[in-house]
């Protein structure tokens, strides 16, 4: 347990310079950050133009035979 606190902290010393190197006000996102979006973009996408597919498939009439020849709920009245 020791040992990882002290490889931590030693990390932390050699990071820190790094990040004081950087110009808070010039830091973007970049082309990773472009290209990661893309791709959550498109996947989106796909799941939600394979979702639309998939629910066109569904029959959503119940067929008599499931009722066992009884009116539904709420139908009583008609």
């Amino acid at each position: 347990m020791a040992d990882m606190s002290a490889s931590a902290n030693l990390a932390m010393t050699h990071l820190v310079p790094l990040a004081k190197e950087l110009d808070e006000n010039k830091v973007t996102p970049g082309v990773l950050g472009f290209i990661v979006f893309a791709v959550m973009a498109l996947a989106v996408w796909a799941l939600m133009k394979s979702m639309n597919r998939h629910m066109g498939k569904v029959d959503f009439a119940e067929p008599e035979a499931a009722l066992g020849g009884t009116p539904a709920r709420g139908s009583a009245g008609k």
